[in-house]
């Protein structure tokens, strides 16, 4: 059957094993691996534990408000389904595009990471022509089966978590001294003078920890992918609670392991860990430890496992714009070309045109890589935690709703248990970051910064209104709310690939 003939359906291919690797591997990559180093330099080792551990704790709550939503309710583009469905049809509306937008530049981030990671071993060569092989490549990986894209997740994410593993192992053995760091081994740099004024392990006061809050955010999105991946999962109802309760722990336990082992062998004053806004940043944090520990060899594999864990990002990255895009289609709220899906149930056209956003990478070569790369992480942070929020609202007017329309709690497959603290803490956290986490764009203000760290806000709030003013939307009534259920959760209809 060739690729035009139409089912509208997508396929319940994923199986547990996929959605927890799914969801903790498209969480490991440029953050953990490239934006780290920047993090510690401007916040100091502690203010960045600091930021990861609040905005940590800001995905654990925000993951189980989704889980519980996404059990009973496993539905195409869940995100924007859900607010469609307990908040506003004008946020749902805002949410998609934000959410489809921010996903398709994490795809560009990664593919310009990419190039700046391979120019470890080739440092004159050409950021374009590597992001154009690279973008062939997550194409050709999305546009097989879901099945298909599950596996090779799930392969790629394991080797991402066995080298962290394996990262945070070695990180350790050199600080107690069994292996050499390169420099006597200790905790001096969590103490280090800064020498202006400022010292270890916290810098620049209460604002650095702000000012990073959103690098943070960027590192620990696609957690939230598990929201979609429910909708072609084969069982739902178990495997999304399983994920959710497995990914927080590992990623959190990844991240701060991570800045520990860092900012300990590293002084934040190195000159090689550098700010992703830097246009030669040619390693990473985990490849400089290596190399300063004399072990060339190891810092190359290092460097070649970071840049499959880049493109393994990219890859899931994708996933969740195209989805986002084919369920925005399928309702009205986009173009219904891209709702078409194959035979194969890849919504092909929603992944190509995800693949041309995406092509934002290839200026890199005009404004510089490090610039790029900042602008789109930015892009992508910031749409991220609007998602969250989204994610936060909805919840907390699902679980409302449910309860006035008569059901149970216990008729839940999986509830959060720190509703309604959890939701209302994640509403708070991320309305601040949002508007505050990039505070320093007005102390030396250019467009350029203002565009990449806000402009999403104000395009959002007037396509909310405008959306409202045209289709006339209001706020969903908790007695009017949709709690149905797709017809596919009957074990009997579940779609094989």
């Amino acid at each position: 059957m060739s690729t035009e003939t139409q089912t509208n359906d997508l396929k319940r291919g994923l199986k547990g094993r996929h959605l927890t690797m799914i969801a903790i591997g498209g969480s490991i990559g440029t953050g953990l691996f490239l934006a780290m180093g920047g993090t510690i330099r401007d916040a100091g080792p502690g203010g960045a534990m600091v930021a990861y551990a609040i905005m940590g704790i800001v995905v654990y709550f925000m993951m189980t408000a989704l889980g519980e939503m996404a059990t009973r309710l496993p539905i195409p583009s869940a995100f924007t389904a859900y607010a469609n469905r307990f908040v506003d049809t004008a946020w749902g509306f805002t949410n998609g595009w934000s959410y489809w937008f921010g996903s398709s530049m994490t795809v560009a981030a990664e593919l310009i990471a990419g190039a700046i990671i391979i120019k470890y071993w080739f440092p004159g060569s050409s950021s374009t022509l590597w992001a154009v092989l690279f973008l062939a490549i997550l194409l050709a990986l999305n546009l097989f089966s879901v099945k298909g894209f599950g596996e090779a997740e799930y392969w790629f994410a394991g080797i991402k978590v066995v080298v962290t593993v394996i990262f945070l192992i070695v990180g350790v053995l050199m600080i107690v001294g069994i292996m050499n760091a390169g420099e006597e081994a200790g905790f001096h740099n969590w103490t280090l003078d800064a020498g202006n004024g400022q010292k270890a392990p916290f810098l620049n006061g209460i604002g650095g920890i702000v000012g990073i809050f959103m690098v943070a955010a960027f590192s620990f999105s696609n957690t939230e992918l598990v929201g979609l991946t429910a909708a072609e999962s084969e069982n739902p109802s178990k495997d999304v609670p399983k994920a959710i309760k497995s990914v927080f722990w590992r990623l959190l336990i990844f991240y701060l392991g991570t800045i520990f082992i860092v900012a300990t062998l590293i002084p934040f004053t190195e000159p090689s860990l550098l700010d992703a806004s830097e246009s030669n940043v040619a390693a990473a944090p985990f490849t400089i430890i290596f190399r300063n520990a004399g072990l060339a060899a190891a810092a190359s594999l290092m460097n070649a496992v970071i840049l499959t864990s880049v493109l393994s990002c990219g890859n899931s990255s994708m996933y969740a714009a195209s989805r986002t895009m084919q369920g925005m289609a399928e309702k009205g709220d986009a173009p219904k070309f891209f709702a078409k899906i194959s035979s194969r149930g890849v919504p092909v056209r929603a992944v190509l045109l995800t693949a041309f956003i995406a092509m934002f990478a290839f200026v890199a070569s005009l404004i510089g890589d490090g610039v790029a790369y900042t602008a789109a992480y930015y892009l992508c942070g910031i749409a991220g935690v609007y998602n969250w929020l989204t994610i936060s609202v909805s919840h907390y007017r699902f679980r409302k709703g449910w309860i006035i329309q008569g059901h149970s709690l216990d008729e839940l497959e999986y509830k959060s248990p720190f509703y309604p603290f959890g939701s209302w803490f994640c509403i708070i956290v991320c309305v601040l970051v949002c508007f505050g986490a990039n505070w320093w764009v007005f102390q030396a203000f250019n467009w350029f910064d203002f565009i990449t760290c806000y402009g999403i806000i104000p395009i959002s709030i007037v396509m909310f209104f405008v959306y409202k003013k045209v289709k006339g939307s209001k706020w969903v009534k908790y007695e009017d709310m949709d709690f149905t259920q797709p017809e596919d959760m009957d074990r009997s209809k579940i779609s094989e690939i």
